[in-house]
């Protein structure tokens, strides 16, 4: 059994992570947060970098300092990109509204920004990337994105973060409305866990 190690305190991230691993038939992976093999959990990181993999590499080299030599690491540096605000909040997605804002803060600030935009230039996509650090050193990278647009307004109760305003191209329902396997089919985070599938297969 392989211990996969997430930069992350979400824990929603780990409980997407374990899914995924099973829509894709990952067997003999097991991923755990920090906070399950650290005490105090992820170290803190300021994510400066300006880019998303610059981000993912600072949060997997601050965590792989401080686990056993043995594990790997992951770090999954990931945003939303709107078209009408010129790629914002991009790297900025989980502190749109501040460093201590919530996910409802975050959505609400966005859609007072496009308070006013037409449907047909709601352009956006989410962007995932993963940096998996081998216990060698090795570093690899996955990449994906999913292309969508911003509702007018939220809904649904699945998901997390901005699911209830993303509408992922070709539906009518936010990520938050579609079940699980559906999601996990079509999103960032998916597309971007199949190439880390092939990897370890």
């Amino acid at each position: 059994m392989k211990t996969i190690v997430i930069a992350t305190g979400n824990a929603h991230k780990v409980e997407e992570f374990n899914r995924l691993a099973e829509v894709f038939s990952l067997p003999g992976i097991r991923f755990v947060s920090a906070k399950d093999i650290l005490e105090g959990g992820m170290p803190h990181v300021v994510e400066d970098s300006g880019t998303f993999l610059g981000n993912a590499r600072l949060k997997a080299l601050a965590l792989k300092k401080c686990v056993p030599a043995d594990l790997f690491v992951l770090a999954d540096d990931s945003g939303l990109c709107v078209d009408a605000l010129g790629g914002a909040p991009g790297v900025e997605t989980a502190y749109y509204a501040g460093p201590k804002a919530t996910a409802e803060e975050n959505r609400a600030k966005l859609l007072a920004a496009l308070d006013g935009v037409p449907v047909e230039q709601r352009g956006a996509h989410f962007v995932c990337l993963l940096l998996l650090i081998s216990p060698d050193g090795t570093e690899s990278v996955f990449d994906a994105r999913c292309h969508g647009s911003i509702a007018t307004r939220e809904s649904g109760n699945g998901g997390f973060g901005y699911d209830p305003i993303f509408i992922p191209q070709g539906f009518s329902q936010t990520f938050a409305e579609l079940d699980g396997k559906t999601k996990d089919r079509l999103s960032h985070r998916g597309n971007a866990f199949a190439a880390l599938a092939k990897f370890f297969a």
